[in-house]
């Protein structure tokens, strides 16, 4: 069974930082391409960043500039670096892998609230 398990969410004030990390118990997780969605009350899960087995990454265009996603393959982990937060980032935060096989996998999400 993988497991993708987030840590790291909390209460920030608006312009403040949070850095979130999401372990992976999965063999290959070096082949996937991980990734970050979000979801906040009422609105429909959007892309965050995401990052290829390669360390290509996109982002969606609310987070441009302001995030970074990073991946430790050593560690099966992937990390989210988000700067400058805006009270509309508040959301949970769902780590997301997809296999080359095409399975996808999503972990149980993690809060994240910023305060104005």
């Amino acid at each position: 069974q993988v497991q993708l398990v987030e840590s790291g969410g909390g209460l920030v004030q608006a312009g403040g930082s949070l850095s979130l990390s999401c372990a992976a118990s999965r063999n290959g997780f070096s082949d996937d391409v991980m990734g970050w969605y979000r979801q906040a009350p009422g609105k429909q899960r959007e892309l965050v960043a995401t990052i290829s087995n390669g360390d290509s990454t996109n982002y969606g265009d609310s987070v441009k500039g302001r995030c970074t996603i990073s991946r430790d393959n050593a560690k099966n982990t992937v990390y989210l670096q988000m700067n400058s937060l805006k009270p509309e980032d508040t959301a949970v935060y769902y780590c997301h892998a997809s296999t080359n096989w095409g399975e996808e996998y999503w972990g149980q999400g993690t809060q994240v609230t910023v305060s104005s």
